[in-house]
């Protein structure tokens, strides 16, 4: 907006000056014209009183002489009674130019080598006498380029002028809609606090107060679910403290022992959601240095919790991978949730004796964790992937998958489905390490990655199916 307004600006600047400077110059070059005609006549004018009083040439020769007009000044006397006829002067008209003014009797000019001639009639007794007065081209065009040179700077500073109006009216326009693309990026990223100030012209003043309500209300819909989330979640309370109290009372045994550790695992979330759900500024940065966790230590923690209930199942289960540190940009507790809710998955959608594996794969750039089974798949990666539609099983809430897919993509990564070497479903969650901006998307159905080339993994395997 703001280079077209110069444009248009300097557009219209120049065709104005261009339409008064180009006539007020041709103006300025015809009076200069004018005036030295006018010098002419009056130089012939000052003759024609002498010439009416004698034409002896002695008596001419010393009135021009005092004049100062002998270099520029001809007069051609006919002949009559007093004598022959002479000419005065240096004679530059042609004769027959001079034969024509005597015949008209009236002042004409003529065009001669360097400049013009005024050829005056003056009547006498004996005749038409003719004064000729030679006019040089320089001095018909003195003033002339003087007075273009000022016309076109003149013009020149009205164009700059202009032009530099414009860009002050521009950036008084473009600098709110500015202001008005940050804010709206800013509050993109998650920064609820951006605001715009309310100024500039009425359109977008009116724009910015839309905004920053907006914003507002942006503000109090996340603090109001903030609060249901909070609420709901407290809710839980209750009914899992019934179930610690009955777990207490279970006495001893494996089972008794791993339903107690689930109970604790359960109030531990609920905590975190109740704690994350009570903040009142969203995380929008990315870890810093040194934050993280070790994946593999995480894979083996989680893998040592579900494998009692595995072994409970006759499920045949494998980790690989995880023998050595793999670090990772995302918190302990995020990877775990979300391992834990494909391993969940995979104990509530597949038979029991299904096997299962999570592997490991560490890259140059990128890690990948592989979450495997060998249940009946999969028919739909897309609708499993989109947030709240689930399964249509009981106790599907279709958030598993999505709270995985928001890990990958906290780290510039993806997740995809597909068929795993067991012959069911695998999971792949590819979390990058080379700090890129976080991946957003218009939709939540499954991710597509092509991979660079040259990209590989290697994996390093710890344990296998028995």
């Amino acid at each position: 907006m703001r280079w077209a307004l110069v444009k248009v600006s300097l557009a219209v600047t120049t065709m104005v000056v261009v339409a008064f400077a180009v006539p007020l110059g041709l103006v300025v070059r015809e009076m200069a014209r004018d005036r030295a005609f006018s010098n002419a006549e009056r130089q012939a004018a000052a003759l024609a009183p002498a010439l009416s009083i004698t034409t002896d040439r002695e008596q001419l020769e010393r009135v021009v002489a005092s004049a100062g007009f002998d270099a520029d000044l001809a007069v051609h006397i006919p002949a009559g009674d007093a004598g022959p006829a002479f000419d005065l002067g240096r004679q530059r008209a042609a004769d027959a130019d001079i034969t024509a003014v005597r015949k008209l009797g009236r002042a004409s000019t003529t065009t001669v080598s360097g400049g013009s001639t005024l050829l005056q009639p003056v009547a006498l007794s004996s005749g038409i006498a003719v004064v000729e007065v030679y006019v040089p081209e320089a001095e018909v065009t003195n003033g002339v380029g003087t007075a273009w040179a000022v016309l076109a700077a003149v013009g020149a500073a009205l164009v700059v002028g202009s032009v530099a109006v414009a860009d002050r009216l521009g950036v008084r326009m473009v600098r709110p809609a500015q202001r008005l693309v940050e804010g709206a990026h800013e509050l993109g990223e998650g920064k609820l606090g951006a605001r715009v100030p309310e100024e500039g012209p009425t359109e977008l003043r009116l724009a910015a107060v839309a905004f920053n309500s907006m914003a507002d209300q942006v503000v109090q819909l996340l603090a109001n679910e903030r609060e249901l989330a909070a609420d709901l979640s407290h809710r839980l309370r209750t009914p899992l403290t019934v179930l610690r109290l009955n777990a207490a009372s279970l006495g001893d045994g494996p089972a008794a022992e791993q339903t107690r550790v689930a109970v604790e695992q359960l109030e531990r979330e609920v905590d975190t959601i109740i704690r994350t759900a009570r903040e009142a500024k969203p995380q929008t940065a990315a870890a810093g240095p040194g934050a993280g966790c070790d994946a593999a230590e995480v894979v083996r923690e989680r893998m040592a919790f579900w494998s009692a209930l595995a072994e409970d199942e006759g499920r045949k289960w494998r980790v690989a991978g995880a023998d050595r540190p793999v670090r990772i940009p995302v918190a302990r507790a995020d990877l775990a949730a979300a391992l834990d809710a494909l391993l969940g998955n995979v104990f509530r959608h597949t038979p029991e004796g299904t096997a299962f594996a999570v592997d490991v794969h560490n890259a140059e750039d990128a890690v990948i964790v592989l979450v495997s089974d060998a249940g009946p798949g999969i028919p739909d990666p897309e609708a499993a992937m989109a947030r709240g539609r689930g399964s249509g099983s009981d106790g599907s809430t279709g958030l598993g998958l999505d709270i995985v897919r928001r890990l990958a993509e906290s780290t510039g990564g993806d997740v995809r489905i597909g068929s795993s070497v067991l012959g069911g479903t695998e999971v792949r969650i590819w979390l990058q390490l080379d700090g890129r901006e976080p991946v957003r998307r218009g939709h939540r159905g499954a991710v597509r990655r092509r991979r660079r080339p040259g990209r590989t993994a290697t994996i390093n395997r710890s344990r296998s199916l028995p």
